[in-house]
């Protein structure tokens, strides 16, 4: 290691750390544990940490533990806020510093950022194999039906009322059959992204208004909005299709009397997905559709994304695969977090790049 400027090396964790001491005050914190509270190293040095990190577990033991044994401990899974945000699932890592009796060392390591790599190639994978699948079906199977269906509806022509039943069932099979089709055939068609400028509110109130008039009509959909939110990188007419996906699902799982659809976005700019290749990604732009609906079963709440993966009697399991390639293809992320009244479909979405001038006067003035 020799050569490697500590303080370098401090600034460049990827996740949140901070130096407790003796008394569980906060000493120092790198820059992605600022960006994680939403505070300076200034505004929160001397602090108790409970007062700006607030645990679901009783860690003061765990921290007396490690300054007793100056041995490390890990606690997994716990939900970890900071009274600017809402907490999210994390592993903490807790630490003795070496020549240092009394001061640990805190790492916070969100649950989120462990899945994301694994979860965006699995949900490639997925729509590359739908793809191919999709190109085999509407060649070998579509012609066959179309066949069948005009079959049926000529021998109805000659069969009495009382028969009539067998052949209405044929066709409407064949139709249902080829509707699935065409929902598959989707991934092959979908074109790469158009990207561009969009402003996401746009987005959500175009889906609002139309999920209103249709399938989301016996629903409450409410509106929680980050006025100051930039703009998004991405298709607009391709995140329609995802918010509308969203909205669909949490209407047709919500019972008959309805329920109510919450629509949230905010601004994290602590939120990064790395890629295999080491690079990162910013993705600061959050977008949550929130339902109060039964939530995902817990026997498919990993697999939700996969193709043909449904929790409803007749779902075709496309919808939700077809939002996480569009996603995917704008390098964003999606993920979900469902308990029974409660299910949380987040996404998160590049920023719209500056325009060149706009570079270089904040490079001029030293932004």
């Amino acid at each position: 290691m020799s050569g490697i400027d500590d303080t370098a090396l401090w600034s460049s964790l990827p996740i949140p750390a901070l130096v407790i001491d003796g008394a569980d005050q906060i000493l120092d914190i790198n820059p992605t544990a600022e960006l994680f509270l939403n505070a300076s190293l200034r505004s929160v040095t001397g602090q108790p940490i409970w007062d700006r990190l607030h645990v679901d577990a009783p860690l003061e033991e765990a921290m007396m533990r490690v300054r007793k044994t100056r041995t490390p401990l890990f606690v997994n899974d716990v939900d970890v806020g900071t009274g600017e945000r809402a907490p999210v699932r994390c592993t903490l890592q807790i630490a003795p510093i070496h020549g240092q009796d009394e001061r640990i060392l805190v790492l916070v390591t969100p649950r989120e950022l462990a899945g994301r790599i694994t979860q965006s190639q699995t949900v490639k994978s997925a729509a590359k194999s739908a793809i191919g699948m999709a190109e085999m079906l509407a060649h070998e199977i579509k012609n066959p039906l179309a066949g069948i269906t005009g079959a049926a509806q000529l021998i109805s022509m000659n069969l009495p009322p009382e028969d009539l039943e067998l052949t209405d069932l044929i066709v409407e099979e064949s139709r249902r059959i080829v509707k699935l089709l065409e929902q598959v055939e989707q991934f092959g068609n979908l074109s790469p992204p158009d990207r561009r400028e969009v402003n996401i509110h746009d987005v959500l109130d175009r889906a609002r208004r139309s999920a209103l008039l249709g399938y989301g009509a016996h629903m409450k959909i409410l509106e929680n909005y980050d006025p100051s939110l930039p703009m998004a990188w991405g298709d607009a007419d391709q995140l329609l299709q995802v918010v509308l996906n969203l909205i669909k699902n949490a209407s047709e799982v919500a019972d008959a009397k309805g329920g109510s659809i919450t629509l949230h976005t905010y601004y994290d700019h602590s939120f990064r997905m790395r890629r295999s290749d080491g690079s990162g990604q910013s993705l600061p732009l959050q977008v949550e559709v929130v339902d109060d609906g039964p939530g995902i079963p817990p026997h498919i709440a990993d697999d939700i994304f996969e193709p043909f993966v449904s929790g409803r009697e007749n779902g075709t399991g496309l919808g939700l695969a077809l939002t996480a390639k569009i996603i995917s293809d704008h390098d964003g992320w999606i993920g979900v977090n469902s308990v029974p009244g409660r299910t949380v479909f987040r996404i998160s979405l590049p920023m719209a790049p500056k325009p060149a001038k706009l570079i270089k006067r904040d490079r001029k003035a030293g932004l």
